[in-house]
């Protein structure tokens, strides 16, 4: 099951003089992603690269930044892929030291550097949510609001019109019996907006 980080966390090596600054972090998307990347480009103005790898919603990324081609920033990709992380945005700023690495040593470097920072990183499971969405009369929004809270339900949303309109979110494997158990002592007066 998929896991992404609850926090950044980071790690630094020094290798045949040239320094990697590493950071593992929770990333949403790509333009949040390249937003980070532009400010370690603005606080690290003497760094020869900044290496990232994105692994968010689908979207990926593996950018060398000047590195030859696949050496920076497709092994770092590999390490998050590996470790079966969704939502994390991994970066490198390299310092170069005046001694070159080669393409291997690049690429055990980067891969190091990441897998050093995720070996600090706090993991979280990710699971599946489910939206649920129903309309009760008045009477019933108390009992309703009781409920998803009991159930560590996340409440999104409160409308009130000629009903109560309630949107929530919780973990996917506990819908439907939330659906079957809100049928129940609401005694059929729930009215659910969306496929239930």
């Amino acid at each position: 099951m998929p896991q992404t980080l609850s926090v950044p966390a980071h790690s630094e090596l020094l290798i045949k003089k040239s320094r990697f600054i590493g950071c593992v972090q929770p990333m949403g998307d790509r333009s949040s992603a390249q937003q980070v990347v532009d400010g370690l480009r603005r606080a690290h103005p003497g760094a020869a690269h900044v290496c990232w790898a994105l692994l968010a919603g689908g979207q990926s990324a593996a950018v060398d930044d000047g590195e030859p081609s696949g050496t920076a920033g497709r092994p770092m990709l590999d390490v998050l892929r590996h470790q079966e992380l969704e939502g994390v945005l991994a970066t490198v700023v390299r310092y170069f030291g005046g001694v070159k690495l080669g393409a291997g040593g690049l690429v055990r470097a980067y891969t190091d550097c990441v897998a050093q920072a995720l070996l600090t990183a706090p993991k979280v499971q990710l699971q599946r949510m489910r939206l649920l969405r129903c309309s009760v009369p008045y009477a019933l929004e108390g009992l309703l609001r009781r409920e998803i809270a009991a159930a560590q339900a996340e409440l999104l949303d409160v409308a009130h019109g000629s009903l109560v309109t309630l949107q929530w979110r919780l973990p996917e494997t506990a819908g439907a019996a939330m659906v079957a158990h809100l049928n129940e002592v609401c005694q059929g007066r729930v009215g659910w907006l969306d496929p239930a």
